[in-house]
Formats: C-alpha cells, sequence, structure tokens
C-alpha cells in the first residue's frame, strides 16, 4: 500500500486515462500536494457498473478521496464495496457520504442553524403530492413563505415556477410548485421531497466553507456568485462540524437581514463545486496531510 495520499478523480469521458477537464486543474492541485491520483467512469458507476467504474484503480494502492461529479448515495455505497474488492478504500466511507450530502442526516446536527424543513421520502418518479399531502407536510413549519426541494438540491433557477412558495398556508399553490419540482427533478429526485422555511438574506451571495477533521481549510465564494466573497462567523457552526463527523464536508452560508449568519446547505465536500476563479492548493494540501492521519 502506498504512504502517499490518494485521489480518485472523475475520468474524462471522451479519454478515459486523463482527469474530466472540469477537474484537471484541482488534479494538479492534488499531484503539487504529493497525491497519487486514480481514475473511475462516472457514468459507468451511475448505470450500476461499479466494478467497471473502478477497474483501472490499481489494487491495493490505499484509501482515496474521492473527487468529482455527485454520486447518489446508493451508487456510492457501491463504489465503496467496488474499491474494497480491489484492496482499497474511501476515506469518507458511505455512511458519512450520506450523511453530509443528505438534508434529513445532517438537519439535526444544524437544527439551530439552517432554516426549519420538514421532509417525506418520495422514490424517482413516484407521484407528485396531494394538494392534502403537500398540506400536511407543510403544517408543521406554519404561515409564511417556504422553499421545496429534494434531499440534496433546489431548483432555484426555475424560482418562482419549482422552488419559492409565497406562502405555505396556500394549499393550491404549494401543491402546484411541489408538482412542478417533482416533474423536473424526473428521475434525479433524490431522496424525497422537503420544505424549507423561508428567510431573507441580505445581497452578498453566500459563502462556501470548507472542512477538513473539523478545521476550516478554505473558505470561498459560492460557485452561483464566484465574484462575492462574504466573511462569515464560524464559531457555532464548527461546532455542528464537529457533532456531524464526516472528514470532509462544506457549509453554506448567508448573512440574514437581521445580522445572523445561517447555514443554508451542508454538502459532502468530494461532490461540492469550488467557484471559477478559487486557489484549491490549499485544500488539496490540507487533505493530503489529513489522509496521512
Amino acid at each position: 500500500m502506498s504512504e502517499r495520499s490518494g485521489f480518485l478523480f472523475c475520468a474524462d469521458p471522451l479519454r478515459a486515462s486523463r482527469p474530466d477537464p472540469q477537474f484537471a486543474a484541482e488534479a494538479a492541485a492534488a499531484r503539487a500536494a504529493g497525491g497519487r491520483i486514480a481514475l473511475v467512469d462516472h457514468d459507468a458507476l451511475l448505470a450500476g457498473d461499479a466494478a467497471g467504474a473502478v477497474a483501472r484503480v490499481a489494487r491495493d494502492s490505499g484509501p482515496y478521496w474521492y473527487r468529482g461529479w455527485m454520486i447518489p448515495s446508493d451508487r456510492y455505497a457501491e463504489l465503496e464495496s467496488a474499491l474494497g474488492a480491489r484492496g482499497c478504500a474511501l476515506l469518507t466511507g458511505a455512511a458519512d457520504y450520506r450523511r453530509a450530502h443528505e438534508l434529513p442526516c445532517w438537519y439535526e446536527e444544524f437544527r439551530e442553524l439552517t432554516p426549519r424543513s420538514v421532509w417525506s421520502v418520495m422514490a424517482p418518479g413516484a407521484p407528485a403530492p396531494t394538494v392534502g399531502e403537500a398540506a400536511g407536510l407543510a403544517a408543521p413549519l406554519g404561515p409564511g413563505p417556504g422553499i421545496v426541494k429534494d434531499y440534496v438540491k433546489s431548483r432555484k433557477h426555475e424560482w418562482h415556477e419549482a422552488c419559492y412558495v409565497p406562502e405555505l398556508a396556500d394549499r393550491d399553490r404549494l401543491a402546484a410548485v411541489v408538482s412542478r419540482f417533482v416533474e423536473l427533478q424526473g428521475g434525479f429526485l433524490a431522496g424525497g421531497v422537503v420544505l424549507r422555511s423561508f428567510e431573507p438574506f441580505v445581497e452578498g451571495g453566500e459563502a462556501r466553507v470548507w472542512w477538513v477533521d473539523g478545521r476550516a481549510v478554505l473558505i470561498t465564494a459560492h460557485p452561483d456568485t464566484p465574484d462575492r466573497a462574504p466573511a462569515p462567523e464560524l464559531s457555532a457552526v464548527r461546532e455542528a462540524v464537529g457533532r456531524l463527523g464526516p472528514r470532509w464536508i462544506t457549509t453554506d452560508l448567508a448573512l440574514r437581514e437581521d445580522g445572523v449568519w445561517r447555514v443554508v446547505e451542508v454538502g459532502d465536500g468530494q461532490v461540492s463545486g469550488l467557484p471559477a476563479g478559487a486557489e484549491a492548493e490549499g485544500l488539496f494540501t490540507a487533505l493530503a496531510a489529513a489522509a496521512l492521519r
């Protein structure tokens, strides 16, 4: 087994021997930090061929951080098993990946720091909730505006159509937004439907904080607003990150209009996007060191 830290990047779909161009700069940063690079076929993994996806990973080549496109939690578990069959491992196991990746798994640890949320399990392709079902789900949140998403993502770029509900007590409008969200997500619906209380934030964008072993090693802008980089207060968030447990996660923070920093989203760092222009060297140096602990 190699003593160098390992990074498992998505391969270029057009040339399997090199990293996906989206992650080429990060792979270079990982190499500069002393990491060894292996490649995984993301398309094969999503298609259910985990063994084929890791066929280019050398046997007994040690533990890896994954770095690439988002993976559904069940497929990530298959990736972990396929690597195990080759004598390798992931530094973020499948249970910790789900814990950071899906809102119902991280919500309790961040309850006081994030908008109130409720959810229901729903399989991709299942019928959207009825008017009564949507209203029943929203009832614990009380009246006021809300947000519709699934366990992992929203459709904020279809804000009025499939994300924002001006009044959760408006049963028909709520059901319409939920139904449209479910329709647009289609087979990519992750876990189920989540409703969140809407909180007003100041203009200025979100900050994405990158945590490795409980330490904030990098603060960047959010990829949607790469030209805006607020500086959030992190003490309460640091405590919640420590309670959650996974070794490499991200938290997206925004400043509410009353001056309180709020956690908008938590994510597994392996599949969180770096904004354009962000310097990745420090992040991969921290990951390389953490991999050897």
